[in-house]
């Protein structure tokens, strides 16, 4: 939908970062357009008022005649509108604005072929944010690389940006739990957008924020700001899966809590005790039994369970508080 303002027409598209689960991996659903352009950028389609009357109705559409995905819960993100955020070289006149969605879904072979011929594909978004899984423990990245770089931006730069040295350094403090400041697994946008800053990542030095350097970017580069959207969903998702369901919105009808355990793991990308987790599930009264057992767990048989729907007739808040907050 363009408009014309001045000589320079405005688009409004649609973004979607659709997300995953499978063999305990949180993806997220990549598309390659260019040939000549190896990096993934997330699914976009213009927003035709003519047809559709709601962006969401629109990103289901065109979703859906892609890819066959049945898209589950989705949302709107935020509108990413910086200026020559999806230009491409050499146009001037032409400015892209885009409503970003987060959506669930789940995988199945059928989806994945359908998927292939369409020139999308799953990729795991800790490629993308490698920073960012805990359930090994702390990263070696963090300590190895990027805080070290990160000391270095902070005291680098002209005698009037190093007046803001101290911010810099409460940033990096907050976003990656340093001295005593917690790891807040939801901060997933901030440290995205400080690496940015100080130039750690592939986009920064594409978009000529940043002079490149010799220092290798840190996770897959995206095209245009898509990695920044993908930030955002997963932050998003964090954050929801505390206070909503909607985790069930990635797992099978039925299900082990070793595999519900293992979803949220992926995506809140922290470790959990076992019974802890366990504790935490039967307190939150989100899932009933079946009564049925499954052999696939290779070990002894494990009881499935469902989530339990009334729950969103009892409680305004149900959902899993794992991490920080």
């Amino acid at each position: 939908m363009p408009v014309e303002d001045r000589g320079v027409t405005v688009e409004i598209g649609l973004n979607a970062a659709i997300v995953a689960v499978a063999n305990r991996s949180p993806r997220i659903l990549a598309v390659s357009e260019a040939p000549h352009d190896g990096r993934d950028g997330l699914p976009f389609g213009p927003f035709d008022p003519a047809r559709h009357r709601t962006f969401e109705t629109s990103l289901r559409a065109r979703v859906e005649q892609q890819t066959a995905l049945d898209l589950g819960y989705i949302e709107q993100l935020y509108t990413f509108g910086d200026q020559g955020r999806h230009r491409s070289p050499g146009e001037s006149s032409k400015h892209m604005v885009s409503v970003g969605y987060l959506a669930l879904t789940r995988t199945d072979a059928e989806n994945n072929a359908r998927l292939s011929e369409a020139g999308a594909h799953w990729r795991d978004w800790y490629s993308y944010l490698p920073w960012e899984d805990w359930r090994q423990g702390r990263p070696g990245l963090i300590d190895q690389a990027i805080l070290p770089a990160l000391r270095l931006w902070e005291t680098g730069g002209h005698q009037d940006e190093r007046l803001g040295l101290p911010q810099r350094r409460t940033r990096i403090r907050l976003a990656f739990g340093l001295d005593d400041f917690p790891w807040d697994e939801e901060r997933v946008l901030e440290r995205y957008e400080l690496l940015y800053e100080a130039g750690l990542v592939g986009e920064a030095a594409i978009d000529g924020r940043v002079t490149a350097t010799g220092t290798p970017p840190i996770g897959l580069t995206m095209r245009h700001d898509h990695r920044r959207i993908v930030a955002t969903a997963v932050a998003r998702l964090r954050g929801k899966i505390k206070y909503r369901p909607v985790i069930f919105e990635l797992m099978p009808p039925e299900f082990t809590l070793t595999e519900l355990q293992a979803t949220v793991e992926a995506i809140s990308g922290r470790h959990l005790h076992k019974q802890n987790f366990r504790r935490l599930v039967e307190g939150a009264e989100l899932v009933e039994p079946t009564g049925m057992l499954t052999a696939a767990t290779g070990g002894r048989p494990a009881a499935l369970f469902r989530f339990r729907r009334q729950i969103l007739d009892e409680r305004p808040a149900p959902g899993l508080k794992v991490g920080g907050r």
